[in-house]
């Protein structure tokens, strides 16, 4: 999954953008209100981590023209205003979390999962298919039969993705979309071949190509 960290402080905003890459995420820092509205509309982020204090345009305003253009990205809000009535101008503007500044990682990956399970229509708690089991804490799949298996980082994004969205039809550009960030040298052919290592690990009836087209997973697939 890929998310957008629109934070200014010049420690903080790398730090948390770290813990975030460790837990799994593909994850673009912006550090400006300006930027990060322009980002938001443009590329296709899973969720956006926003803080309310920023430079160029304050992340309130940020959120309330993302939701006037109809962008209806995940947004959790990260910010040191924590009093009830910031909390409710918040959720107004069309915030989906808020977590207040100072804050556990703990709790930040948490409420990030809880959003993005929720705005895909998936049951919250651990994520499961077909008698597959995820992992997000040790980024490890357990298959219907027992079998456990270590994931790559990218390995891991790209089964997540997937977990979260059974039965769609998914090109090679939209996973490579998600699955990598900005920075990244995004090659679409390179998925063809996590999507048949993750097809030795759990089978190659879980995943089906579709020719031309790009891959479905789970339900849907005949």
């Amino acid at each position: 999954m890929r998310l957008l960290l629109v934070e200014d402080d010049p420690a903080l905003g790398p730090g948390i953008q770290a813990a975030l890459q460790q837990a799994g995420y593909a994850v673009d820092l912006s550090v400006d209100g300006i930027d990060a509205e322009a980002l938001g509309d443009i590329e296709p982020y899973d969720l956006a981590i926003l803080d309310l204090g920023l430079p160029g345009r304050p992340g309130l305003s940020v959120l309330v023209n993302w939701r006037g253009r109809g962008n209806r990205l995940p947004v959790v809000i990260l910010t040191a205003r924590g009093s009830w009535q910031e909390k409710i101008e918040g959720f107004q503007a069309g915030a989906d979390d808020y977590v207040g500044k100072p804050f556990q990682m703990e709790e930040l990956l948490a409420r990030i999962g809880a959003v993005l399970k929720r705005s895909q229509g998936i049951n919250p708690g651990p994520l499961t298919y077909a008698g597959i089991t995820l992992d997000e804490a040790t980024q490890a799949v357990m298959t219907a039969s027992g079998t456990q298996w270590q994931l790559t980082g990218t390995e891991y994004r790209l089964l997540r993705y997937f977990m979260l969205h059974p039965g769609q039809l998914l090109s090679k550009t939209e996973l490579t979309e998600h699955v990598y960030d900005y920075d990244s040298d995004k090659d679409s052919n390179v998925i063809e071949v996590y999507v048949n290592r993750l097809r030795n690990k759990l089978g190659g009836d879980l995943i089906t190509t579709r020719r031309g087209q790009g891959y479905v997973f789970g339900a849907g697939n005949a």
